[in-house]
C-alpha cells in the first residue's frame, strides 16, 4: 500500500516544473497518467545523447508515470479530454498564462465537471504585472532573489547549479496538492492550487529579505564583506549565518578540491588544534566568535593553509572526528559513484526499454510504509489503450483517432 494509492493525477505538464512535481506524486504511489500533445512533450527530443530516443532531460522527470497522447484542439480531444477529468483526483499543468481556459476548460468549467478535483497550476508569476511574462529557470532565480545574492562581491550576479526555479517550485505545488487533497477529506471537495516559480525561489531566498531588513542596523557582521552598502550584498561562498563557513582549497587543487568548513564556538579549540594553531585556542584576538567575525578571511586562510596539503576526504574524516561540520564539494560525476548514495537507493539505475541502463536520482522521501520503487518513464502514448478502453474506446475508435490525429 502506498501513500497515494487511489489517486489519479491527469498531468498536463512539460519541460522541468510541471514534471517535478507530477513525478513525486507517482513516487509516493498516485497513478500519474501523463497527457501529451500527438508529437510529445518537447524535452522527450532536447539534449538528445542517443539518437531517437527519448532523452535523458524527460526520462530523469518522468519516472513511473503512465503517458496518452491527446489532440486537445479537436472536438473529440475534448470530449475524452471531459471524461478523464470526472475519473481524476488532481489535475495538474504548467503551460503559459490563460492556454487551459482558452481550450474551454476554466477552474468553473473543471470544478462542474468534477467537483472532487485538485486543480494545480504551475506559472512563472502571479497575476501581478509580470502574469505574462515567460519564465525559465534562471528568470525565476533572477526575479526571486537569488542571483543578486549569488556570486563573490565583485563579480557579476550568478545562478545556482541548484534547478531552484523549476524543481524547487515543483516541490511547493506538491505540498499544496497534498494539502488540498487532506482538506477534501473533510469538505468532500476539491480546490485551485497555484504556484509562481517566482514565489518559490523568493520563499527559498527568505534569509536575504531577513538580512535585507537588518541592514537598516548596520554592517551584517556575519558577511566578509569589506564595505555595504542599501542591498544584501553577494559574499561568496559565506552562509551569511550565524555560523561562518567557507569552502577552502584541498590536493590535489582540482576543480572540485575543496571542503566547506563550519566554524562553531565549540569546535574552535579542537580546529585550532589540528591545523597546527593551538596557541590561537586562548588567544584574545581569536578565541572568542566575536573576535573572529573581524577577520573571516584570515581565519579561513589559516585553515586552508593546512587544508591545501591533504586531499578532501582526508581532511572530512580528520574533522569529523572533531565533531567539526564540514562536507567536501561532491561533482556530478563523485555523486553518481557514490556506493553510499547507491545503497541507499538516492542514486539508482533503471532499464529504459529502448535506452537501456540508465542512472537517476531515486525519491528524496521516505516513508516507512510506502517505499518507492523507481521505473523507467513511458514511452509516448504507450498507455493509450488502456486508458481509453476505460473511457469505452473500442480498438476500432482507438485505431481511428489515431488516424485523425486526436491522439
Amino acid at each position: 500500500m502506498k501513500a497515494l494509492e487511489g489517486v489519479r493525477v491527469l498531468d498536463m505538464t512539460h519541460v522541468q516544473s510541471g514534471p517535478s512535481c507530477t513525478q513525486l506524486l507517482a513516487w509516493l504511489g498516485a497513478d500519474v497518467v501523463k497527457l501529451e500533445a500527438p508529437t510529445g512533450d518537447v524535452t522527450r527530443r532536447q539534449l538528445r545523447d542517443v539518437p531517437d530516443v527519448d532523452s535523458l532531460y524527460f526520462t530523469m522527470l518522468n519516472c513511473n508515470k503512465r503517458s496518452i497522447t491527446l489532440n486537445m484542439k479537436s472536438e473529440r480531444g475534448r470530449e475524452l479530454f471531459t471524461e478523464l477529468v470526472k475519473s481524476a483526483d488532481v489535475l495538474v499543468e504548467n503551460f503559459g498564462p490563460g492556454a487551459v481556459d482558452r481550450m474551454g476548460f476554466t477552474w468553473d468549467r473543471l470544478s462542474e465537471l468534477n467537483p472532487r478535483l485538485v486543480y494545480a497550476s504551475i506559472k512563472g508569476f502571479g497575476p501581478g504585472r509580470y502574469a505574462g511574462y515567460k519564465a525559465y529557470e534562471v528568470i525565476a532565480q533572477a526575479m526571486g532573489g537569488s542571483m543578486s545574492t549569488t556570486g563573490f562581491e565583485d563579480g557579476p550576479p550568478l545562478a545556482t547549479g541548484a534547478q531552484i526555479g523549476d524543481s524547487g517550485t515543483g516541490v511547493h505545488a506538491v505540498a499544496g496538492i497534498l494539502a488540498a487533497l487532506y482538506q477534501r477529506t473533510r469538505t468532500g471537495r476539491g480546490q485551485r492550487v497555484q504556484v509562481a516559480m517566482q514565489h518559490a525561489v523568493l520563499n527559498l531566498c527568505r534569509v536575504k529579505l531577513r538580512d535585507q531588513q537588518r541592514l537598516a542596523h548596520g554592517p551584517l557582521r556575519e558577511y566578509p564583506n569589506r564595505t555595504f552598502g542599501d542591498e544584501v550584498p553577494r559574499s561568496g561562498n559565506a552562509s551569511g549565518g550565524g555560523q561562518p563557513g567557507w569552502a577552502v582549497r584541498c590536493a590535489p587543487g582540482g576543480p572540485n578540491d575543496y571542503v566547506y568548513v563550519i566554524v562553531q564556538p565549540v569546535g574552535w579549540r579542537a580546529l585550532a588544534g589540528i591545523i597546527g594553531r593551538p596557541e590561537l585556542a586562548d588567544d584574545p584576538e581569536w578565541a572568542t566568535p566575536e573576535a573572529r567575525l573581524s577577520k573571516l578571511d584570515k581565519l579561513f586562510q589559516l585553515i586552508e593553509e593546512w587544508s591545501m596539503h591533504q586531499d578532501k576526504w582526508a581532511v572530512l574524516d580528520r574533522l569529523n572526528a572533531e565533531d567539526i561540520p564540514c562536507g567536501p564539494i561532491l561533482s556530478a560525476r563523485e555523486l553518481m559513484e557514490d556506493e553510499s548514495l547507491r545503497e541507499e537507493g538516492v542514486v539508482v539505475s533503471v532499464e529504459h526499454p529502448e535506452r537501456g541502463s540508465f542512472m537517476t536520482v531515486g525519491s528524496p522521501l521516505r516513508l516507512s510504509a510506502s517505499p518507492v520503487e523507481v521505473t523507467a518513464s513511458p514511452l509516448l502514448g504507450e498507455h493509450n489503450q488502456e486508458i481509453y478502453a476505460a473511457l469505452g474506446v473500442t480498438p476500432g475508435e482507438l485505431a481511428e483517432l489515431k488516424t485523425n490525429g486526436v491522439i
